[in-house]
Parts: C-alpha cells; sequence; structure tokens
C-alpha cells in the first residue's frame, strides 16, 4: 500500500483531521500546526506576524526538527503567513495547497516560479462575506454615511452634503469576475443594479455570462466599462499586470461621482492618485478593505483619516457563519491526486494565480 505524509502546517479539529484521513488508508497525516509561528516572526515583518499569528504562539520543537518534517513530506496544507524557505527544506514535496485564496500570498516564498504543483482555495473561502463587504462599502457612500461622521464630529447636521443615491439603476463594474466578482454581481443585480465587469481574456461567443451581469469583457475593455459605472469593485489577483491598475486613467474614465470599493490587494490601486481622485472629486468615496504595504504597516494617514475613505483590516471575510470551504477542497483535490489527477487551481507562474 502506498503511504503518503502530509504535512499541515495549519490548525484543524481532530473531526477534520479525520477526515482527512479517511480518503485513503496509505495517508500518514502530521498535525504541525503552529510549529513554525516562530521562523514566521523572525522573517516577516512584526505587523503581520501580530495581525496573523495567535499572540502566545511562538512555534514548536527545534529547527532540525522541523527540517526533518518537511523532508518527509509529499504534500504540505499552509496558510497565511507562510516560511519563507519550504522548497528548500521539503525536497520530497509534490504537491503544496495553501488554505487561503490569494496567490500572492507567495510572492516572497521560494515556492513561487518553483517545480512543485501550487494549488489555493480560489474561490472556496468566504466569498459572499466578502461580496456583502462590497456591497456595504458601496452602500456606505451611497447613502451618505460618511457624511454622518462629519455632522457628529462638528455637532451640527449639513443636511445638502449627504446627497443619497438610489442605488436601483446604478451601474457597477466588477473588475475581476472570479468567485468574489460573481458573487458580488449576483446580489448587486438583486437590487437591480446593471453589473458589467471585466476578467483577464474576454469570454468565448458561446460563453454564459454569471449570473446577474448584462456584459463580461476582457481586461482591455476597462476603461470603456469605467466610463458607464457609478461604482467600481476591484475583486481581481494582484498580478504585475494589475499591479496599479486603478489609477489616474482608470479613475479619469470612471463617471465623476464614482465610488470605488476594494477587497482585492491593496497594491492595485494607486494610492496617490486615489487621493488626487477624491481631492477633485471625481470620485465621492473609496471603501477599502485592503491597502498599500498592509502586511508590514497601518494604512497611508493621508488616506486614512479621510471622512470620503473607508479602511477595514482586510477582515471583509469574517462572518459568523462560515462558508470557506478549504479543507473541503482540499480533500476533493487529494483525492484527484491521490488517483493520479491533478487537483484544481494550480498556480500558472506566468499568469500569476
Amino acid at each position: 500500500m502506498r503511504r503518503v505524509k502530509i504535512l499541515s502546517m495549519v490548525r484543524m479539529g481532530e473531526a477534520e483531521k479525520a477526515r482527512i484521513c479517511a480518503i485513503h488508508p496509505g495517508i500518514e497525516l502530521i498535525d504541525a500546526g503552529g510549529w513554525f509561528d516562530g521562523e514566521i516572526r523572525e522573517t516577516w515583518p512584526e505587523y503581520a506576524s501580530n495581525r496573523y499569528l495567535p499572540a502566545a504562539s511562538n512555534g514548536n520543537g527545534t529547527r532540525a526538527e522541523r527540517d526533518a518534517l518537511l523532508a518527509e513530506a509529499e504534500i504540505i496544507l499552509g496558510g497565511f503567513p507562510p516560511p519563507f524557505d519550504i522548497r528548500s527544506r521539503a525536497p520530497k514535496m509534490k504537491w503544496f495547497h495553501q488554505r487561503p485564496a490569494g496567490a500572492s500570498n507567495l510572492f516572497k516564498c521560494d515556492l513561487w516560479g518553483s517545480d512543485v504543483v501550487v494549488s489555493t482555495s480560489r474561490g472556496y473561502g468566504n466569498i459572499l462575506p466578502i461580496a456583502e463587504w462590497a456591497l456595504s462599502g458601496m452602500m456606505y457612500f451611497a447613502k451618505g454615511f460618511h457624511q454622518a461622521e462629519t455632522d457628529r464630529n462638528a455637532g451640527a447636521f449639513d443636511n445638502a452634503a449627504y446627497a443619497p443615491l438610489l442605488i436601483r439603476g446604478k451601474t457597477v463594474c466588477v473588475i475581476g469576475a472570479g468567485g468574489i466578482g460573481r458573487e458580488l454581481g449576483r446580489i448587486c443585480a438583486a437590487l437591480g443594479m446593471k453589473v458589467v465587469g471585466t476578467r483577464r481574456k474576454a469570454p468565448g461567443s458561446g460563453d454564459a455570462l454569471p449570473e446577474g451581469f448584462s456584459e463580461l469583457r476582457g481586461a482591455e475593455d476597462l476603461h470603456e466599462l469605467l466610463a458607464e459605472s457609478d461604482f467600481a469593485a476591484v475583486c481581481c489577483h494582484w498580478t504585475p499586470d494589475t499591479t496599479g491598475l486603478m489609477n489616474a486613467a482608470a479613475f479619469a474614465a470612471m463617471k465623476p461621482g464614482g465610488v470605488l470599493v476594494n477587497v482585492a490587494r491593496g497594491e492595485i490601486v494607486n494610492e496617490d492618485d486615489l487621493l488626487a481622485a477624491l481631492d477633485s472629486g471625481q470620485l465621492r468615496g473609496a471603501a477599502l478593505d485592503v491597502y498599500d504595504g498592509e502586511f508590514e504597516k497601518l494604512p497611508d494617514a493621508r488616506l486614512w483619516q479621510r471622512p470620503d475613505v473607508l479602511i477595514t483590516p482586510h477582515n471583509s471575510g469574517g462572518t459568523d457563519v462560515s462558508v470557506h470551504r478549504a479543507f473541503e477542497i482540499f480533500r476533493e483535490y487529494l483525492d484527484d491526486y491521490l488517483h493520479g489527477k491533478p487537483p484544481g487551481n494550480i498556480i500558472d507562474w506566468e499568469r500569476g494565480y
């Protein structure tokens, strides 16, 4: 019977471990959840470590013991933040699956561009809560709630400054019609909004549109779609092609008084250009669950201190009822792997996700 050693760097309960082991009698699952936290604290910025690791966790075992675990693993299940040197320490590894959805989490890791098959949970995270957050950000500025904070601080109401908008009939451009973008399009359409969007390549003539979308085009048509949009929602992956995608030209292409929402990665938005668009009145507001450099520092004070910018700490996926399917999808991919099939959501290094 073939033995398969799986190293889990992700914390999981006994029931989940049992479900993984039940897939095949030859599975040997090694639970190393939290073991590498000390290494991560030493190599990642302090801000990221404090944000994503349990406060009292500094890792387990010695470096030699952790090296030994990595050295024997054929499959590794990882989380965020990852150690930077996984590939060099795991010579037998054939497949790495990361529980988070974003491939850009691995940019600084030696897995990037390596010979190892690397897959993600793209499309299987808490996509509905994130889509709800994006819609809430749109509503926040559409209904003038940002003005309420200004009025409270001033101790007086400026009634005319609210200028509320009717959502029904407005157009939203979903930039990146993947799992989150499609979910956002669906719920926006349910409110009577017109939904247009982009993806990396234009769909074929016979491809069906995602639910709620009236139009879906390639990335090269973004500015044309922005010209008819009241809201722009960034839901795409961060890649070299999307770095600074929302820049001065993109903001100028939008309808005056538009609202930007970003639930993807902060590096996709040029923050200097965003500030200029807000100052000029080209944008009504910006709702950001992410910001440039979020793993290293707090947001740029020029953005954070403005009433026309709403910033939260990348928590749009938080919810009281988890719909995250990362472990479930790992089990599905593991079953495929054991039957000689490639897992899904394999990162294309050239494409960037």
